[in-house]
């Protein structure tokens, strides 16, 4: 018979156990559930995170690339808990791009990679993201530029040198995701890394690299010797 979470005993309830034993002794699940908040008339909140990660081979990773549109489809999951369990993995997503910035320093394009393949490796749609750096290879900040297909003519030269003027940067890395998750550059990615690299040449900001992630692989400008 089914028995929503309010009438569990405590220990057994995610949120009396995350405030009495704390956030790390609950399963993914459970954690789900909290951020859902209530269930339906026949369905706990924990049955509905349990079956959204099943849907999805129990992985996490694979939730965070889910749409509102794909979360919603598990029944008894609205818009309104889609949204709410969206916003709760970007914003893990943040969190560990701003860990990696605060101790980064960049000396090779793997030291780049690792600073932003955590906030991209989800991704479902291209995004173009800069890295800016300072005098000493320091990182200043790593800024979104553009969502969507990548173009030379949609990525602006000049929106990337305005945020590198505004941050004081010396030099810049350029850096993009291949949703398909095959990393290797194609013509558009190789005119507009000549393109920008040309438009920093005039104003005296560096492009350094220009890293595209793919899955669990990235490909360098830099290292392939295109820069």
């Amino acid at each position: 018979m089914y028995q929503s979470i309010k009438h569990w005993s405590s220990a057994d309830q995610p949120r009396e156990k995350l405030l009495h034993i704390g956030s790390k002794s609950l399963s993914e699940a459970e954690l789900i559930a909290i951020l859902m908040r209530n269930g339906t008339k026949n369905r706990s909140a924990l049955d509905l995170a349990k079956e959204l990660l099943a849907a999805h081979d129990h992985s996490l990773a694979a939730v965070a690339k889910l749409s509102i549109h794909e979360i919603v489809k598990i029944k008894g999951i609205g818009e309104a808990k889609a949204v709410t369990i969206a916003a709760a993995l970007e914003l893990g997503r943040r969190r560990a791009t701003e860990n990696a910035i605060q101790k980064s320093h960049i000396s090779s394009s793997l030291d780049a990679y690792d600073l932003i393949h955590s906030g991209m490796r989800d991704l479902t749609r291209e995004e173009f993201w800069i890295i800016l750096l300072d005098r000493r290879s320091k990182v200043i900040s790593v800024e979104e530029i553009h969502i969507g297909g990548m173009s030379a003519m949609v990525v602006d030269p000049k929106i990337i040198f305005q945020r590198a003027l505004e941050r004081k940067a010396s030099s810049v890395i350029l850096s993009h995701n291949h949703p398909s998750g095959t990393p290797s550059p194609s013509i558009e990615d190789i005119r507009l890394t000549e393109k920008v690299k040309l438009a920093g040449s005039y104003i005296d900001i560096k492009v350094i690299d220009h890293i595209i992630i793919g899955d669990g692989a990235y490909y360098s400008f830099a290292d392939e010797g295109k820069l």
